[in-house]
């Protein structure tokens, strides 16, 4: 079990929050996808997290799935044709 992580309450919390994933050895990247909110993004074993910190509150969003590797490109252009919209 790793040690608990403060619950930030919006964006003026995102350095205590990088900090304590820095403790836990987590590593993480820093994006920006809309004008309001940065995101923190880090990857876990089988568990990819999202955390968007905005002025006033924070989201967070979790993906697991299998963690197999493939190398069919087959499969890699049928991911793409079925999730990918330039829209």
């Amino acid at each position: 079990m790793t040690k608990p992580i403060t619950q930030p309450k919006n964006i003026k919390d995102i350095f205590m929050f990088l900090e304590q994933l820095r403790l836990t050895n987590i590593h993480f990247s820093l994006r920006s996808s809309t004008d309001d909110s940065i995101s923190v993004d880090f990857t876990l074993v089988g568990c990819r997290v999202e955390v968007d910190f905005f002025d006033d509150h924070i989201e967070f969003s979790y993906f697991t799935g299998s963690e197999s590797v493939h190398d069919d490109w087959k499969l890699m252009q049928d991911l793409l044709d079925k999730h990918w919209s330039d829209d």
